[in-house]
């Protein structure tokens, strides 16, 4: 056992060295590291990129080795996207270790001496002073008191007073020593640290798959048994019917390839990303791409409160002085210099002399910041006031006595000001000032003050009361007795002005907001009824009460709670857990290292671009560049769009391939000769399935999105009549394109131009039909074409590559095709109309 001398000196280098090979360094360590290789490797073990590697393979085998090419690109891209997104997730430890102060003065062998904070150990006395990072777990050893920001871990706006004295003489990796100077010792390093807890939270969580990546993999595995079902069936009835086999056979393979949508995969990615961009200048940044999705079906947001529902900066609302009560905002301060000079001398803040406004300049504790900029708007008029006055004495605040006591020399006199929780401070006050006459401080006043402290603490306001005394009552009895009061300051964090509207929208949309915070039960409550979050204190849960409820009982509450009040990270986790297994799929936002396992647990994870730490932004799919939470509703509504545009091209694309899977079908029910070659088909493929499918992922929203209930989780791609549309739809492009065919052979016209009347049915067929995919309520007649002119373009490009297609006499010879009239024209048209009328007829009639 050292004795104290010997202590104070710090451990020996030899010592030390000894701890560092036990300990280890003092770093954050990620156990589950993923090489970059294996990440890049897993984007291929997928199920749909498996159907689009089968589709290159038979291309290939094929000869059609531009189309084999185009698909092995989009296989790549999209793994390429992936490993950048899942590369970027696995960083947000690497991100977390960046928390940890570089360097740190530590005393060994009784000196002075700065290392690098990562080679610290168990032990080691530090240094350390207003503004530094704590590097390590560690106990105060000096007799001081400081003041600590400890909103990274726990989420508390006010900072938090430690002192050798108290039982919280405790300081944690991390956090912020925001006043006082100290010595302390190592307790705990590396893993072993509250943040080392934290970080061991984020290694153990695993991330899940959107819903929209489970839609894909179930719909590609329908195409292959569909693709497999399709050559089986016409490769064996055509050679039944006593066609060559081989012929047939590359006719089955054609129809499995234009049966897979193979732009599929790369339409979703771009209509993702162009959300995305859409959604960066509504100040949003989108990490991962299904996230977008995923947002749009949200049911419920977990909601930080500090920094995200409000505005992160206390701000003194209401004032008690000289027998009345003061609203700031609309009365102004109260005229009482006293008071003022209590508020601003007795005050550790700091400030920089080259910022012109005291909302920029202080520096400290941020009560005390509200305490200056409630009197003083510029930085150069407080300077001036402190000029006038020197501390010659203070009693430090500490949690016990509640207050802290300054004596202050102007013009050649003391003067001591006291200030402190307000039932403390009473009991110390013998007398009371009003209208600058002192009087003594009967039962009367008492109550007023307290019946006005009362109303403060029902409003979420933070009540700091002031009191001073003169030189002559300093000479006659303690510093702290016998003191006269002054008044009462009420302060809050105030909610963010857009929030409130913010939440309605939440609500209209069948979201539900909930307040996680590690405030108090009353502040979180009066903070949640002015945003319309909550109406009764029976929707406030503590973290008490959490640990008292199992997770069944807890699952019975969480459909009448609002709001979860002094909890923990592991609170927030459970919440979210519970969340999810209840079935709803959650979004949290948060800003601090305690909200980034809760953040990455959520469906999605939403984190605060200005005021966020590193590890939140890296561990959520979201980042909020303005740390607005009503950015949040037109990220939902832009989620909401891009998956009712992903519903549109696959209506769209899967329509189209099943009118030309069932056109060749009937064809050999109907013992016909074939109304389309291998490479018509191809060619069909790439005129429709390019450019207007990708346009559908741009098409503006429904006017009432917004007004529509969330998805259930579980809802198939094909929910809400999807796939009747899609089977109609196809089968009138199949059935059509079948009787232009048949309509040549009946005006006696050859082989081939019976087979280009059948190309130019199909295709235009099909490009009528992008227009109806814009809608699922409205009919083509109903729809403003010209609101979405990428669309318009991209078919007129189409049109145009059909028609170089039957004029071009060198790809007349490819394709097969031969050059039509105006009345073989009149055909196409015919049947091509014949088919949205019918279907707009249709959906006239079901309405």
């Amino acid at each position: 056992m050292q004795n104290s001398e010997a202590f104070m000196k710090g451990l020996t280098k030899n010592e030390a060295e000894k701890r560092l090979k036990t300990y280890g360094l003092n770093q954050l360590e990620n156990k589950k590291s993923i090489s970059p290789i294996k990440i890049f490797l897993s984007q291929f073990n997928d199920f749909i990129v498996w159907v689009l590697i089968a589709a290159t393979i038979i291309s290939g085998v094929m000869g059609e080795k531009a189309d084999a090419i185009t698909i092995l690109i989009i296989v790549i891209m999209n793994s390429i996207l992936g490993f950048i997104q899942e590369y970027k997730t696995e960083k947000s430890l690497e991100a977390l270790k960046k928390l940890a102060a570089p360097t740190s003065k530590v005393i060994r062998d009784g000196k002075i001496e700065v290392i690098n904070a990562e080679n610290l150990v168990p032990g080691d006395l530090i240094i350390l002073e207003s503004g530094d990072r704590i590097p390590a777990d560690c106990m105060i050893m000096q007799d001081s008191t400081v003041m600590v920001d400890e909103s990274l871990l726990t989420g508390e706006s006010v900072g938090v007073n430690k002192s050798s004295r108290d039982k919280e003489n405790q300081l944690y990796m991390g956090t912020v020593l925001l006043t006082g100077k100290t010595m302390a010792r190592i307790t705990e390093t590396g893993m072993k640290t509250e943040m080392g807890k934290i970080a061991n939270m984020l290694q153990d969580i695993e991330s899940e798959r959107s819903p929209l990546k489970e839609r894909l993999n179930s719909l590609g595995k329908i195409l292959v048994v569909l693709c497999v079902v399709i050559c089986a069936i016409v490769t064996v009835m055509g050679i039944w019917r006593g066609k060559n086999a081989y012929e047939m056979f590359l006719l089955g393979v054609s129809l499995a390839v234009a049966a897979i949508p193979e732009g599929l995969a790369a339409i979703v990615t771009v209509a993702l990303a162009l959300g995305v961009s859409r959604m960066l200048k509504r100040n949003s940044l989108v990490r991962k791409l299904p996230a977008v999705e995923t947002l749009g079906c949200t049911s419920i947001i977990c909601s930080d409160k500090t920094g995200t529902l409000t505005q992160n900066n206390m701000t003194v609302k209401v004032v008690y002085s000289n027998d009345s009560t003061y609203n700031v905002d609309k009365d102004g301060v109260p005229s009482n210099d006293l008071l003022r000079r209590a508020f601003v001398y007795c005050n550790d803040c700091s400030y920089d002399d080259k910022e012109s406004s005291t909302q920029k300049s202080l520096f400290g504790d941020p009560t005390e910041t509200a305490l200056i900029k409630v009197f003083f708007k510029e930085t150069k008029s407080y300077i001036n006031f402190l000029s006038n006055a020197k501390r010659t004495y203070d009693i430090p605040f500490d949690s016990d006595r509640k207050m802290m006591s300054v004596i202050i020399r102007e013009a050649k006199k003391d003067c001591c000001y006291v200030k402190g929780a307000p039932e403390r401070l009473i009991e110390r006050c013998k007398y009371i000032l009003i209208n600058g006459e002192v009087k003594p401080l009967t039962s009367y006043y008492k109550e007023k003050i307290l019946s006005a402290v009362e109303a403060m603490s029902f409003n979420a306001l933070r009540c700091i009361a002031a009191a001073y005394k003169d030189t002559d009552l300093i000479k006659g009895s303690s510093l702290e007795n016998d003191l006269i009061f002054l008044g009462v300051a009420g302060i809050i964090d105030p909610p963010r002005k857009e929030v409130k509207d913010a939440v309605l929208k939440c609500k209209v949309a069948g979201i539900r907001p909930v307040m996680i915070t590690g405030d108090h039960k009353n502040t979180a409550f009066a903070i949640g009824k002015e945003l319309d979050i909550c109406k009764n204190q029976s929707e406030v849960i503590t973290g008490d009460e959490l640990d008292n409820l199992s997770d069944k009982e807890l699952l019975d509450r969480m459909g009448k709670v609002s709001i979860f009040a002094r909890v923990s990270p592991n609170h927030k986790l459970r919440i979210v857990k519970l969340f999810k297994k209840k079935g709803y799929i959650v979004a949290m936002t948060g800003d601090g290292v305690n909200d980034a396992p809760a953040v990455k647990e959520a469906d999605i994870g939403i984190s605060m671009g200005i005021s966020g730490t590193d590890v939140t932004k890296e561990a959520s799919s979201m980042i909020l560049l303005d740390d607005n939470f009503a950015t949040i509703v037109a990220a939902v509504e832009e989620g909401r769009v891009i998956y009712d545009n992903i519903r549109k091209f696959i209506r769209y694309l899967l329509s189209c391939n099943l009118g030309e899977v069932l056109t060749m079908f009937l064809a050999s029910l109907l013992y016909l000769d074939t109304p389309l070659l291998p490479i018509q088909i191809l060619f069909v493929n790439l005129v429709t399935d390019g450019l207007p499918a990708i346009a559908l992922g741009v098409d503006p929203a429904d006017k009432d999105i917004m007004y529509q209930k969330p998805r259930p989780k579980n809802e198939h791609i094909f929910a809400r009549g999807l796939k009747e549309k899609i089977v109609i739809r196809g089968s009138l492009i199949g059935v059509c394109t079948v009787l232009s065919f048949l309509a040549g052979r009946y005006y006696g016209m050859n082989l081939n131009t019976c087979r280009t009347l059948a190309l130019g049915t199909l295709i235009m067929s099909q490009l009528i039909h992008v227009f109806e995919c814009r809608s699922e309520k409205h009919s083509i007649f109903e729809i403003n074409i010209f609101t979405n002119l990428y669309l318009v373009g991209a078919v007129l490009v189409s049109i145009t590559m059909l028609c170089l297609v039957l004029y071009v006499p060198f790809l007349q010879t490819v394709f097969k095709t031969v050059a039509i009239n105006f009345g073989q024209w009149m055909i196409i048209i015919f049947f091509s109309s014949f088919i949205a009328f019918i279907n707009s007829l249709y959906l006239y009639m079901k309405r």
